[in-house]
């Protein structure tokens, strides 16, 4: 028996995934060392932004997995903690903001890895709350 957390994600629902996570970062207007430091990748792996944007699936691989659900999981943050201002939703992610001591959420998620992110997240939840 498999839970939730434990089964393979189908490659449709990877390439879906993709599609949306770089949706995201479009929307952000995130460049390109900015969206590789969200995924995880290197500087070396900016190619492979280009990849995903031509529909081409995530890997199969947790820690990226789990880096795009946060990631759609701030967009979403955003959409509902700004639903009647979407260009302010959108220009968030690029904003200073005095909870990330005047760094914006980019350069959190940039200089902290995982752990920014899961920074980001939790004040929009509280944000949200």
């Amino acid at each position: 028996m498999t839970d939730a957390t434990s089964r393979e994600v189908s490659s449709e629902e990877r390439s879906a995934l993709a599609r949306m996570v770089m949706r995201a970062f479009d929307h952000w207007g995130l460049d390109t060392y900015e969206s590789t430091a969200m995924l995880g990748f290197t500087a070396d792996d900016s190619d492979r932004l280009s990849i995903y944007r031509d529909g081409a699936p995530f890997p199969d691989q947790r820690d990226l997995l789990d880096r795009a659900g946060h990631i759609l999981a701030i967009h979403k943050g955003l959409r509902l903690v700004f639903p009647d201002q979407r260009d302010l939703a959108y220009r968030w992610m690029r904003t200073p903001n005095q909870a990330f001591d005047r760094r914006t959420p980019t350069e959190v998620v940039s200089e902290e890895g995982f752990q920014g992110l899961l920074q980001v997240r939790g004040y929009l939840d509280q944000a949200r709350a």
